[in-house]
């Protein structure tokens, strides 16, 4: 390719582990280790290409792993103990409708949503889902984010910054 053979080479990398059976899932993202360690990473790159520096070029490449697979932990760890605060908070209301704790648990999965989308997807009527939104929002879980009065789309705005902690748009 003229351009894209880091990303493709990247994937493939992570699929590679995949089928080695490595991971169960492709959820490591090296990208941003070589990006935030740009320098070393090209370093490593032409070692390897000039003076066959395999064993420099793998310390490297599992370095990103150690540091990319301790930061998922991390992430993962505080995403969980969001959702157990964000469920504390909601049954601390005391009585609350089902529907609500269904959308909070809906949210985990897919963090945004508009109001019809989540009440198709959840089988709950329009009012029902946007009595459930409104009650999440005012506990600060879920935010308004388009500005819109018709098709307004809603956030677990807490939740997707932990998720892009770390995680920084790479050009490559």
């Amino acid at each position: 390719f003229l351009d894209g053979n880091g990303r493709v080479g990247r994937l493939l990398i992570t699929l590679l582990l995949c089928a080695e059976g490595a991971m169960s899932e492709p959820l490591l993202y090296l990208s941003y280790f070589f990006k935030k360690h740009r320098t070393l990473y090209y370093e490593h790159l032409d070692r390897t290409r000039h003076q066959g520096d395999w064993e420099g070029w793998i310390a490297f490449f599992l370095e990103g792993v150690i540091e990319t697979a301790e930061q998922a932990t991390r992430c993962a760890q505080q995403v969980l103990q969001l959702f157990a605060t964000d469920r504390t908070r909601l049954e601390a209301l005391g009585r609350i409708p089902g529907s609500t704790l269904r959308v909070h648990q809906a949210l985990q999965r897919k963090p945004i949503w508009t109001i019809t989308a989540a009440s198709k997807e959840l089988g709950l009527s329009v009012p029902a889902i946007t009595r459930a939104f409104e009650s999440l929002a005012q506990l600060g879980i879920l935010r308004e984010i388009s500005g819109r009065q018709r098709g307004r789309v809603w956030a677990y705005t807490e939740y997707l910054q932990l998720l892009d902690e770390g995680v920084a748009p790479t050009s490559q």
